[in-house]
């Protein structure tokens, strides 16, 4: 559980990140892709600011769970990331505007619910297993 902050980073600056783009396709409007522009466009739309600020906060977000991976169970990890579907709804809703009606919400208190179980589950660490099992292959390896 010593890692939860870095987990809740990496889910708060991945949804961050989708928030950004989406202000970034809005800032952009409809797009439309032609044989002759289609290169033209693809830059246009990585450089706009909320764009491109979206991508290099989804760039931190892979470098924060990159780090939690080498220090818990991906099987612990990776559900967290679901959170980050909470945290959009939510800013969505608030910032877009967008629809949160009860089916919405009922599967919202579903991620919530399914990622209190996992954290109760609690999680070792690599370093935990490495040390364990470099004990273990050092007494195979020794005479006796």
């Amino acid at each position: 559980m010593k890692y939860i902050v870095f987990i809740l980073f990496t889910v708060l600056t991945n949804a961050a990140a989708q928030l950004m783009l989406k202000q970034g396709m809005l800032s952009l409007g409809p797009i439309s892709f032609t044989g002759e522009t289609f290169i033209v466009r693809i830059f246009q739309i990585v450089f706009s600011p909320w764009v491109f600020a979206g991508l290099v906060t989804f760039v931190i977000s892979m470098a924060s769970h990159l780090y939690v991976l080498s220090k818990v169970e991906l099987s612990f990890a990776y559900p967290f990331l679901s959170l980050a579907y909470v945290a959009v709804a939510a800013f969505a809703y608030f910032i877009f505007h967008e629809d949160m009606n009860a089916w919405r919400i009922a599967g919202i208190g579903f991620i919530c619910v399914g990622t209190i179980f996992i954290a109760q589950s609690g999680t070792s660490s690599h370093e935990g297993d490495a040390l364990e099992t470099a004990g273990a292959t050092a007494k195979i390896g020794s005479p006796s």
